[in-house]
């Protein structure tokens, strides 16, 4: 799923193709995207985007007439931006079609489940309803995140993705900020030091704020074609079984659902291996403890 830092270098390279421009109409490719019915998606043809901002890990278009488009793009869903004229990327994958005088903003979506969604809405007080809450980590003091830190009884892993308590984290950045962090994803927030707060406060902003730049670096002036939550230069996410940047450990991994938590054993538990649900109950008594336990 595209996160903050995705979701900025997007709205940083939409910014000059779209705002000041009209849009000319909306093709919606799948009705189920559309998500909302009232104002009808017709309301927008015409209308001037006069601004873009985030929220959360959704893209919000400020159009005339007080009026927003809010697109999530969940998992599987992308923006593609292509001159007038173009063809749908992708073919089926294409679930809708922004025209703009001078280019068209596709979003795709790569999955059967179709979990993207595009709202149009009236009014702030209408996209409030949008609003999770979430602290903005660029933007808050250490006071302000050690206090929604431990706001709630979580682990690390699950407080950082919590769109209630973090605006935009979502399983590949808290990944990498726990690694940067030293700090297990299993740890309890409620048994956090100061220094482990601060720790994990600088890792979060230095993290994310890399990310940022170097997500920018790469695209350039061009639009950002591969948005993907698994990159070679990421220290632990993505990366199982492949040496830790740090200390040369494998990474491991935590398998539970359609998710996995990637860390490495030496830098952020001491050595101990977490238990992996499905792996840890079939080994049994033969599940190795520790990095140590698992070269051997």
């Amino acid at each position: 799923m595209p996160e903050l830092p995705d979701i900025i270098v997007y709205l940083d390279r939409l910014k000059p193709r779209v705002v000041g421009q009209s849009i000319e109409t909306v093709e919606i490719k799948n009705p189920f995207l559309l998500r909302s019915v009232d104002p009808p998606i017709s309301a927008v043809h015409g209308k001037q985007v006069t601004g873009l901002r985030r929220m959360g890990k959704r893209i919000v278009f400020k159009l005339e007439g007080d009026l927003f488009l809010v697109i999530h793009l969940m998992i599987a869903g992308r923006l593609r931006w292509r001159p007038s004229g173009s063809k749908p990327p992708g073919g089926k994958l294409t679930q809708a079609a922004f025209h703009f005088p001078d280019g068209i903003l596709f979003l795709t979506e790569a999955s059967s489940k179709r979990r993207a969604s595009l709202h149009c809405v009236s009014g702030e007080d209408g996209l409030r309803a949008f609003e999770r809450g979430g602290l903005e980590v660029l933007d808050a003091t250490l006071g302000q995140f050690a206090g929604r830190l431990r706001s709630e009884s979580h682990t690390l892993r699950r407080a950082l993705t919590d769109p209630r308590l973090f605006s935009g984290i979502g399983n590949a950045y808290s990944d990498e900020i726990l690694h940067r962090a030293r700090l297990s994803p299993m740890t309890l927030t409620g048994k956090l030091s100061d220094d482990d707060v601060q720790r994990l406060y600088s890792a979060t902003r230095d993290v994310l704020n890399e990310w940022i730049q170097r997500l920018l670096d790469d695209v350039g002036d061009d639009f950002p074609e591969t948005v993907t939550a698994f990159r070679d230069a990421m220290a632990v996410h993505g990366r199982y079984g492949l040496p830790c940047p740090v200390c040369g450990s494998p990474v491991q991994r935590i398998r539970y659902a359609d998710n996995e938590t990637n860390y490495c054993a030496r830098c952020q538990t001491g050595g101990k291996l977490l238990a992996d649900r499905a792996l840890s109950r079939l080994l049994k008594t033969d599940w190795p403890k520790s990095i140590d336990e698992l070269e051997r």
